[in-house]
């Protein structure tokens, strides 16, 4: 595998940091040894976990009113490739690209194949664009997609993500994620039970389009841009959508795409119990659809989604195997630092609920006792497992600090000498 950071740069760095760590590890180790914890296979675990990055991702994001673009931003699919191979040769957690189209389409997928794979990384979900028109495309998405009343402009819609399935085929991805912002800004701009059945008319296109070995991740926005009446803007219409459609659709959940106190993780648990449960865009939101870093607001509900997750795995198994994704709008932090903090924090809050003594919690549940059962919990959450992620970074060939490691390496000084800036357009894909 070939790094982008020098890799005796990596190992001056861990060298720095490998006495304290050793001893951070041990006390930590005692203490978790005294409830019964082994850290070495929370270790272990922690080593397993992966979580996608995604390619749009290491660009600077923006606002509806300005975007400030970063120095050294990928101006390009192969560049951004570059970005998340740093990413994953410091974290280890992010061997997964999620690829969007057509910002990233390549007249060479097998060249852009290769270089993946150089880096240690594969392609995860691949993902459509039908919430803004392209260059030179015949019908307009500025009144819906999947849903226009346009009968052209729903095959255009249905094309592109057929497109999309083809090109993902020879990247070796295996799953599409479908994304639409159709919907009304005014009440009666459409009939609302027709907009969902012209929806479903259209994926049901898609879906027979899907290779066998393929899932759709279908994902819900309560608004933004529809801000009347969202086509799919609940989980309970994307559950609806899923069980039409076939044991080949599932549910995406991302976690800014809610109303503001929504019970996320019991959402979690209903789509995991029904078995529609395809995975998740991790990310932070304190008002609505704010698409910040992982953890950055609310670390508990990020812990107490992993420990649904941690439940339905038990009562699953190995078939139980949902799909992550870090999806962030990154503004005034640079991209690749944001992206590296929130794959820990989300490796975080994974080894945190493994600490869940769940024979105990059950215990606590079936007894009653509310204020027990929140401890056991609450025990988990507020254990320090920072040494763990560490040791799994350095014992995986990662950096025990990836974020004073990157910039250490002068990365992002480098790039931006060979990536001027392109005017006027958006590396990412967004404006």
């Amino acid at each position: 595998m070939s790094t982008i950071i020098d890799s005796g740069r990596a190992e001056e760095h861990n060298a720095q940091l490998r006495a304290g760590l050793n001893a951070d590890y041990e006390a930590l180790g005692g203490m978790l040894a005294r409830r019964g914890v082994d850290i070495e296979k929370l270790t272990a675990a922690a080593r397993t976990f992966a979580v996608a990055l995604p390619s749009w991702g290491v660009g600077t994001g923006g606002t509806r009113f300005a975007r400030f673009p970063g120095r050294g931003e990928p101006r390009n699919v192969v560049e951004k490739l570059d970005d998340c191979a740093v990413i994953h040769q410091l974290t280890r957690a992010t061997p997964g690209v999620s690829l969007h189209f057509p910002w990233d389409k390549t007249t060479d997928p097998v060249a852009l194949r290769q270089q993946a794979q150089n880096h240690g990384l594969y392609f995860d979900a691949v993902n459509s664009n039908t919430f803004q028109d392209q260059a030179g495309q015949e019908h307009s998405y500025k009144y819906g997609s999947l849903t226009a009343n346009s009968a052209a402009t729903r095959a255009q819609a249905v094309a592109h993500n057929i497109e999309c399935i083809e090109l993902g085929r020879a990247l070796g991805s295996k799953a599409l994620t479908v994304w639409v912002g159709d919907g009304a800004n005014f009440p009666g701009q459409h009939n609302l039970r027709g907009a969902l059945e012209r929806y479903l008319d259209s994926m049901r296109d898609i879906y027979a389009a899907l290779p066998v070995d393929w899932l759709m991740f279908i994902e819900h926005k309560l608004f933004e841009p529809a801000f009347y009446a969202t086509t799919i803007a609940d989980w309970g219409t994307s559950f609806a959508c899923a069980q039409t459609l076939g044991d080949k659709a599932r549910c995406l959940v991302d976690l800014g795409h809610h109303a503001p106190n929504t019970n996320i993780e019991m959402i979690v648990a209903r789509l995991a119990q029904f078995g529609k449960l395809g995975g998740f865009h991790f990310n932070d939101s304190k008002y609505g659809d704010d698409d910040l870093d992982s953890g950055s607001i609310n670390p508990f509900q990020l812990f107490l989604v992993f420990n649904e997750l941690a439940d339905a795995a038990e009562r699953g198994g190995a078939a139980f195997k949902p799909a992550y994704m870090l999806d962030q709008s990154h503004n005034v932090t640079d991209p690749i630092e944001s992206l590296m903090s929130s794959a820990v924090e989300v490796q975080r809050a994974f080894v945190q609920a493994q600490l869940v003594d769940r024979a105990a919690l059950r215990q606590h549940q079936e007894a009653n006792d509310a204020l027990q059962s929140a401890q056991a919990l609450k025990q988990a959450y507020r254990t320090d497992v920072s040494a763990i992620l560490a040791m799994a970074r350095l014992r995986s060939g990662g950096a025990i600090d990836p974020v004073a490691c990157y910039r250490a390496s002068g990365y992002r000084a480098k790039v931006a000498e060979a990536r001027p800036a392109k005017a006027g357009a958006s590396s990412s894909g967004i404006v």
